[in-house]
């Protein structure tokens, strides 16, 4: 899952809203040293996670990916995923989506002295340009991925990856719509926030 999928999953508290996005932020952080509320926001974004990677329907939706782009196929689905949700929200929440992402960027802004400086930078940007409209448009999930790409260090054949998402786009979702249900369900049986 992605950022929006680890927001929503958390609770609605400034430190839950933290713990959940920093599993993509916290190598070389002391998480011991965190505030609990953080700890706890944390451990839910790592059960997400593998529960994610570990549900039949992804693992199924990675062998579609292409060969060139197999490797990526994990980023490819984390943002595919956060674009479904988004488009289905209402079928698993019941406030409005623009209302709880403007909850989502508040807490996050309250909560920036509370990250690592790297975090800190990704979030600060992620609420001012507001990456989440990108989402909502699977040409802007292309051009996401096609950010990513760039950035990517070693020779690639990620770019143009939307390709991928227009080729599986229905099995995707469809996948999406039964997986994000049983995540819900495990996170809300497994109370790691509830302390």
């Amino acid at each position: 899952m992605n950022y929006l999928a680890h927001l929503a999953l958390s609770q609605s508290s400034v430190e839950s809203r933290v713990g959940n996005l920093l599993g993509d932020f916290c190598k070389g952080v002391d998480t011991k040293a965190l505030p609990v509320g953080i700890q706890a926001g944390l451990a839910n974004h790592r059960l997400v996670d593998r529960l994610t990677d570990q549900h039949p329907q992804v693992k199924y939706l990675k062998t579609l990916i292409s060969p060139q782009r197999r490797r990526f196929a994990g980023v490819i689905l984390d943002l595919c995923f956060d674009h479904f949700l988004i488009a289905h929200w209402h079928e698993f929440y019941e406030g409005d989506y623009h209302l709880s992402k403007g909850e989502f960027f508040e807490q996050l802004t309250l909560g920036l002295p509370l990250m690592p400086e790297r975090m800190q930078y990704v979030v600060s940007r992620v609420v001012a340009q507001d990456w989440f409209e990108t989402y909502e448009r699977v040409e802007g999930v292309g051009f996401a991925l096609d950010r990513i790409a760039q950035r990517i260090r070693f020779t690639n054949q990620f770019e143009g990856s939307i390709e991928e998402i227009d080729t599986h786009y229905t099995q995707i979702e469809q996948s999406f719509l039964t997986l994000y249900p049983e995540i819900q369900a495990q996170v809300a049986d497994a109370r790691l926030e509830l302390l």
